[in-house]
């Protein structure tokens, strides 16, 4: 799931102008889809993990625009539909790097609804090493969904990415993390002092890991119905 050698420089058509940025960055991404692996969906029993596409805007501003349920996430809530459908302008530049991360949308089997994202990010080859990320719709919480979702991305990320380390970093206040993260195996390994700013406050957050060979038995890669399971 990589570019082999240099980007293209590309010119910026009549078909750019009077475009919003989010739209031209989905513009170029789609101008070079051929030098990027098919998005690699997933399934558990519940959830399909799937693309996030620009239709799903509505849904992400709901979830990361609420300020409260988002005060613990790491940024600032969004403030407008427009920003949501820059975040996921983003989410798909991710597989577009050298070292490309990968943002799922999480979406119920039984209706259909977007329900969070999870993904894994700032991936660094050399170390076998990235990090997860991830939030939950308020009225998706208490079912296990995110359990169930990450349980599967980390079995692929171990596998297809053939990763050694799954870094999360987590504010002490945020307990469902903290209980979903030390049911998922991870270690706590220190404080990070003053490391995030958001909300006009600076924050410590608390470091956590993964190693493959914490992994409590095997969990089998299932692909969903229109992608593959290959990231690398």
């Amino acid at each position: 799931m990589h570019h082999r050698g240099s980007r293209r420089t590309l010119s910026y058509p009549a078909a750019f102008r009077h475009r919003a940025p989010h739209q031209v960055t989905c513009l170029l991404l789609r101008m070079e889809s051929s030098h990027v692996d098919p998005f690699p969906h997933l399934e558990t029993e519940r959830l399909l993990l799937r693309e996030i596409v620009d239709t799903d805007a509505d849904t992400l501003f709901r979830i990361f625009g609420d300020a409260e349920h988002m005060k613990w996430f790491g940024s600032d809530p969004l403030t407008s539909v427009d920003a949501a459908r820059t975040l996921i302008a983003a989410f798909a530049g991710w597989r577009a790097l050298p070292s490309p991360g990968v943002r799922w949308g999480l979406e119920l089997k039984t209706s259909g609804a977007l329900v969070g994202t999870c993904g894994l990010f700032a991936w660094n080859r050399a170390w076998r090493k990235c990090t997860l990320g991830y939030e939950l719709s308020p009225d998706a919480t208490g079912q296990g969904l995110m359990r169930e979702a990450l349980d599967m991305v980390i079995a692929w990320g171990l596998h297809d990415m053939a990763l050694n380390r799954i870094e999360a970093l987590v504010h002490e206040r945020n307990s469902p993390s903290l209980a979903l993260l030390d049911g998922l195996g991870f270690v706590f390994e220190g404080r990070l002092r003053e490391v995030g700013y958001w909300g006009g406050c600076h924050h410590d957050l608390l470091q956590y890991s993964l190693l493959a060979s914490d992994r409590r038995g095997p969990t089998q890669v299932r692909a969903g119905t229109g992608g593959s399971t290959r990231g690398t």
